[in-house]
């Protein structure tokens, strides 16, 4: 006699001499009540010739434990382990399925897992110690990883590694009784004439994988780096290493790495020096008196008072004392603006403004206005900001008219403004280049077209493509302004202080006028309207 049961599944099968048996035994519950498909399954599996379906079924519904004779006596066939193979989508993966053997039947080998895994196309990544491991020791009826591809490693693009600070930090220093000190800010990168200033690391190549069939999966080499060569530097002979070609400061600008000379002028800016005109940086000891004009490649920097002068840095203006513009005053800077204060002038910096107050000014600043110190004063005048504005005082308790304006960096809609209205002109442009070359065409078909009309032909086909690109590049740059603008809301307002009636505040396309002072908030647009805020 042998008895055969089935994962203690709640039925068994006994081989008599006599027959073969069916025991159901009664369930639990009602969950877990023996199903008749998985009793046939195992007696298929069995190979039980000529059992009796009906008496199966009874025996199912029975489920009382008692033994059915199902099938006439017959020996019991053995059962081998059987191996299913399955291959992940991308061929990367595959796993094999073990089912045990019964009643004596031959286990799981090396060789019939190998064949399962051949069946399904798998001929490399294979892990043979696995696979001897699960044939020495099989775990059946799991999902058993045996087989990996290898998967392409992308390259690494080269790198620009700077041997210099081309990022130095601006911020001034906050002194412990709450003022800022405006002069001792460490702005200046000295660079000495040879000096290496940056140098390429190479890229690295790709390495190519291979998956479960063979096949060679392909990887993307790293792209070379670009040394960003500005003004009065020299590269090495190889293109790899970058050199000082002076001595100077250093400047990053546009993305590119330059050397610029400072002009120092050891005193005032007035009729001994006139209005100064530098490629470099210019520092001023003294002040810059009203009427006078400094122009720079790199920073300004002043140590004393600047009057109703006009200042424009291609980096940055900072101002240790602060500037009384009388009206007439004007600060432009391709980069930051720092200032003690600014009074009744016209600014514009390309990124931030810092300062204590700034009173009864036009102000564009593209990205952040921070008045801090022991003001932290914004009243009168227009102010349009790019992205956020951090203050503790806006307007005052008389009233004063103040118009903020922050979300869209008001240099862009100058531009925007600048490229519509210009764009026309290129269109017009392309218009007659296409009627000229139209017209010559003709005349080249009659062959009446004489060597000054050749030249007139290729004049215009030249025009014609620069038009063409012009109006591409217009139409682009144009789409991507308004799209930025469109995201103007995005734009904040930090009270650290108060906020006055009289202020009105724009945020993107939404308007407020402040009607009652309000105190420690953020002011920021939901879209529709400017809301309060927590600070």
């Amino acid at each position: 006699m042998t008895d055969y049961v089935q994962n203690n599944k709640g039925y068994s099968l006994t081989y008599e001499k006599d027959g073969v048996y069916l025991t159901v035994y009664k369930p639990a519950d009602f969950f877990s009540r023996v199903s008749e498909s998985d009793v046939l399954n195992l007696i298929r599996m069995k190979k039980i010739q000529h059992y009796n379906a009906n008496l199966i079924s009874d025996a199912v519904k029975r489920s009382d434990g008692i033994p059915v004779k199902i099938a006439d006596a017959q020996e019991e066939a053995k059962i081998d382990s059987t191996v299913e193979a399955i291959v992940s989508e991308d061929k990367m993966m595959a796993f094999v399925i073990l089912t045990p053997p019964a009643a004596g039947g031959s286990p799981p080998t090396l060789e019939s897992i190998v064949q399962a895994l051949y069946s399904k196309g798998v001929v490399f990544g294979m892990n043979e110690v696995k696979i001897r491991e699960l044939a020495a020791y099989p775990v059946y009826n799991q999902q058993i990883l045996v087989a990996e591809g290898i998967p392409p490693e992308n390259g690494k693009n080269g790198e620009v590694r700077y041997l210099v600070d081309i990022k130095k930090d601006r911020k001034p220093i906050i002194m412990e009784d709450g003022t800022v000190n405006y002069k001792d800010m460490n702005l200046i990168e000295n660079i000495t004439k040879g000096q290496k200033l940056a140098e390429l690391i190479p890229p690295v190549k790709g390495k190519p994988g291979k998956n479960l069939v063979g096949q060679e999966l392909k990887a993307l080499d790293g792209k070379p780096a670009i040394i960003p060569r500005g003004k009065n530097v020299v590269l090495s002979p190889d293109g790899q290493e970058l050199f000082a070609a002076i001595d100077g400061q250093l400047m990053f600008t546009d993305g590119k790495i330059s050397v610029f000379p400072t002009y120092e002028v050891m005193d005032n800016v007035d009729n001994s020096t006139g209005n100064i005109r530098f490629i470099g940086n210019v520092s001023v000891r003294g002040n810059v008196l009203s009427g006078f004009e400094i122009q720079a490649g790199g920073n300004i920097e002043v140590n004393g008072v600047v009057e109703g002068a006009i200042l424009k840095a291609g980096g940055d203006i900072i101002l240790k004392r602060g500037m009384h513009g009388n009206g007439k005053g004007i600060l432009i800077s391709g980069r930051d603006i720092i200032s003690k204060y600014i009074e009744s002038a016209t600014v514009e910096a390309r990124n931030d403004i810092k300062a204590e107050a700034i009173m009864h000014c036009d102000i564009k600043c593209g990205n952040r206005l921070e008045l801090g110190g022991r003001k932290g004063l914004l009243v009168g005048g227009t102010v349009r900001v790019g992205k956020e504005v951090d203050l503790k005082y806006l307007g005052s308790q008389m009233s004063t008219a103040t118009v903020l304006e922050v979300g869209v960096d008001p240099h862009l809609r100058e531009r925007l403004k600048f490229l519509k209205n210009d764009l026309p002109n290129m269109e017009d442009g392309l218009l007659k280049a296409n009627q000229a070359i139209t017209l010559l065409n003709r005349l080249k078909l009659a062959g009446e077209l004489t060597m000054e009309k050749r030249e007139i032909l290729a004049k215009s086909t030249r025009a014609k493509f620069f038009y063409e690109n012009k109006i591409n590049e217009y139409k682009k740059e144009i789409a991507e302004i308004e799209e930025m603008l469109q995201m103007g809301a995005n734009g904040r307002i930090k009270i650290r202080g108060s906020v006055y009636p009289g202020v009105r505040v724009a945020i993107g396309n939404s308007m407020l006028y402040i009607k009652e002072e309000a105190q420690y908030c953020t002011l920021y647009s939901d879209g529709a309207d400017i809301r309060f805020g927590p600070l």
